[in-house]
């Protein structure tokens, strides 16, 4: 079976430089300059392993890597020029199998990567609990936040962070209705000062995969120029 290989690098250069030499090895892969990028391709093109940058603009390296560990279902390489102790340290903390200082060989990276998916694929996948579910209670029959779940009307829970609950709180609160991305930016970025409303998007993608992942299609809308509704 082909991996399938996601590159994240804002090199131009590297990233095609990159993209030749996997392609010619046998994987399929594709690539893209930033964390923003990557999470609107990523629910069109499932992979096994991403390659990834720590400085990019935008969503840095290292919250794509906690994410991605946190869904649990890919191969984590780091690539990146950072080759102070402290950032291999928390690269790994954060879930990475491997961390690669550049300028890195191609032919080891190639070796790498295979390695890697060989032994994901010898790894049993593991079952996922619905914890906001019990054996003795009916699925409800409309969507629930409940124990920082998502539970569907089909029963399925999805679990949630911090910032996913508050988003799905704010737009289940007003189903039906669009919620404007400048309301919702401020729901979940209370801190910061000028909107950058592509943020809300980054979240939206985050989370249409991973419920994705757990059998769910979430039924949130995109209203071009008004925001996002929560349709049920």
């Amino acid at each position: 079976m082909t991996l399938r290989v996601a590159i994240i690098e804002d090199s131009a250069d590297l990233l095609d430089e990159l993209l030749a030499f996997l392609r010619h090895r046998g994987f399929d892969a594709w690539g893209v300059r930033s964390a923003e990028a990557f999470w609107r391709q990523l629910h069109r093109d499932p992979v096994d392993i991403v390659l990834i940058d720590i400085g990019l603009p935008g969503e840095d390296g290292f919250s794509v890597l906690d994410y991605l560990h946190e869904i649990g279902q890919f191969g984590l390489v780091v690539v990146t020029a950072r080759g102070h102790e402290q950032d291999r340290l928390q690269a790994l903390n954060a879930g990475a199998d491997l961390y690669l200082i550049k300028p890195v060989n191609f032919s080891d990276l190639a070796e790498s990567i295979q390695a890697l998916g060989s032994r994901l694929r010898q790894q049993k996948p593991t079952e996922r609990v619905n914890p906001a579910l019990s054996a003795e209670r009916p699925a409800p029959s409309h969507w629930v936040l409940q124990n920082e779940h998502l539970v569907a009307p089909s029963g399925l829970a999805l679990p949630l962070t911090q910032q996913e609950y508050r988003l799905l709180e704010v737009l289940m609160r007003n189903r039906n209705e669009v919620c404007s991305k400048v309301d919702l930016h401020t729901t979940l970025f209370t801190d910061e000062g000028e909107p950058e409303l592509h943020r809300i998007d980054v979240v939206i993608s985050r989370l249409r995969h991973k419920a994705r992942l757990h059998g769910i299609t979430l039924p949130i809308r995109a209203i071009f120029g008004k925001g996002l509704a929560f349709l049920s």
